[in-house]
């Protein structure tokens, strides 16, 4: 063999060996990722020709395929689509799938693991793959009671089981029908779907687990609970509550709300500084509790932590470095403190649960094709938030903060509720949103609740937490004591 062979043959083999490994690598390694990537379209295609499996709300289908007289063997329906669209999520032949279509994908289209012994005996006996079904945690009632409060205005609503974590109802506003976007004509899709990312008020985004809002007051909660877990402060001890508070380092004066006084003495006990949400007071105990010690109350609420339920869930933000006038600000929600309305949902629910915080959940049961149960969820501990008695100190306040403070409200006739309000500022030009978390009843809680309106919803910027949020919150909470 001549040189010029040699080193052909040596090319050719070299590229054999590229375009083997190359394609090991696909059919092995990335097969499962290429196949679950949204912009699939191949992959799209094959599973509208499977019975994929329905989502089930109180033991009745709000999601189903039933057989279409087209090339594409089924269609996707949604019963109450627009109820509960942002949990629920679409699948779309344009656009891949969103919320439970995409984070359920493999068990709805038949593909998970688990039913691998599910799909060997269909392949025996010559069944197609049917996909299974999956049980959401959702109150139909609970979810139809929040999306009527929360009417028109943009915002959400998202209540916890205290003792289990479950969540209970998840409500973003403005909502949509997910049915628009699961037609078999792709170009009624594409014109659906333009139209909804043209709505300047973004009814495909779910605001209960992707949008993080300042939360103005609530955070008080943490602020308190990080002085208590300090050992320096009970919820009688008595801290400065001037009228106005000057920011250190800064020539910025902070106000309380409207201007007023919280107290005629310029002092007054930490339980009445949650009671009636005194900004100048928690400005100063965030000095005094410090950045470090407030961080890791945060933290251990679950600030700064990615999650899903199996929707992903942003991650609520505690700043890294705050100065002096920002960890000020920071006590009292502003700043840059974000939380998502199911972080702050979960801030109540730990308090109500005796500092103990619940993983949130929306599956509560799988099941294959033959309706065998697969698996189910059990409560998660995601850690201690504070301690017992931080916890009952904690609820003593909020009730305060309801029977006579800010959250009146929230009110329940023979119920006794816990509660905090926030009006949170944004820019100058607009209106605060309104916030509300809370829980009830406080001898036995059973559920949690976090309300946030944007912008003020119908009272725009005469808005507060307690006038708009509040009364939201008791109609959601009142409908979980039924």
């Amino acid at each position: 063999m001549n040189a010029a062979i040699r080193r052909v043959s040596t090319v050719a083999i070299v590229l054999l060996l590229a375009l083997m490994v190359a394609a090991t690598n696909i059919q092995v390694r990335e097969a499962p990722a290429l196949n679950a990537d949204g912009r699939n379209v191949r992959s799209i295609y094959r599973e509208f020709g499977v019975s994929r499996g329905p989502i089930i709300v109180d033991g009745k289908a709000v999601v189903s395929s039933v057989p279409s007289d087209d090339a594409f063997g089924y269609q996707r329906t949604y019963t109450d689509g627009r109820l509960f669209s942002h949990v629920t999520g679409y699948f779309s032949i344009v656009f891949g799938r969103d919320g439970i279509e995409r984070a359920e994908n493999e068990v709805l289209n038949g593909t998970a693991d688990s039913f691998f012994l599910r799909r060997m005996q269909d392949l025996i006996t010559g069944h197609q793959q049917r996909g299974g079904s999956v049980e959401l945690t959702l109150s139909r009632t609970l979810q139809e009671v929040a999306t009527k409060a929360l009417g028109s205005q943009r915002g959400a609503v998202v209540a916890l089981d205290v003792e289990t974590g479950a969540i209970l109802a998840m409500v973003s506003t403005p909502t949509y029908d997910p049915a628009v976007l699961a037609k078999h004509s792709s170009s009624k899709v594409n014109e659906a779907y333009q139209e909804l990312l043209a709505d300047d008020t973004h009814p495909l985004r779910n605001r209960a687990t992707s949008t993080i809002y300042p939360p103005g007051s609530t955070f008080k909660i943490l602020t308190a609970a990080a002085a208590l877990e300090s050992g320096q402060f009970t919820a009688d001890t008595v801290i400065p509550a001037p009228d106005t508070f000057k920011l250190p380092q800064s020539s910025s004066v902070l106000q309380n709300f409207g201007g007023s006084r919280c107290s005629p003495s310029g002092e007054q006990s930490l339980a009445d500084a949650l009671r009636i949400s005194c900004n100048t007071a928690f400005a100063q105990l965030g000095l005094d509790v410090g950045q470090d010690q407030l961080r890791r109350t945060a933290e251990a609420f679950g600030f700064n932590e990615r999650s899903s339920v199996p929707i992903p869930v942003s991650a609520s933000n505690f700043p890294s470095e705050l100065s002096a006038p920002e960890l000020a600000l920071s006590s009292i929600g502003q700043m840059d403190i974000a939380a998502t309305p199911l972080q702050m949902a979960s801030v109540a629910q730990a308090v109500a649960n005796g500092g103990d915080r619940l993983e949130p959940y929306l599956v509560e049961r799988v099941r294959d094709a033959n309706l065998d149960i697969v698996s189910s969820t059990d409560p998660t501990s995601a850690g201690r938030a504070v301690s017992a008695s931080t916890a009952r100190a904690l609820t003593e306040m909020m009730v305060g903060v309801v029977d006579s403070g800010s959250g009146t409200a929230a009110r329940i006739p023979g119920v006794k509720v816990a509660g905090k309000t926030g009006t949170a500022q944004t820019t100058k030009e607009a209106a605060p949103h309104a916030w509300f978390i809370g829980f009830a009843p406080v001898d036995a809680p059973k559920i949690a609740v976090a309300v946030v309106v944007e912008n003020g919803g119908s009272m725009g910027s005469e808005a507060t937490g307690g006038a708009v949020a509040a009364p939201i919150a008791r109609k959601v909470l009142e409908a979980g004591l039924r």
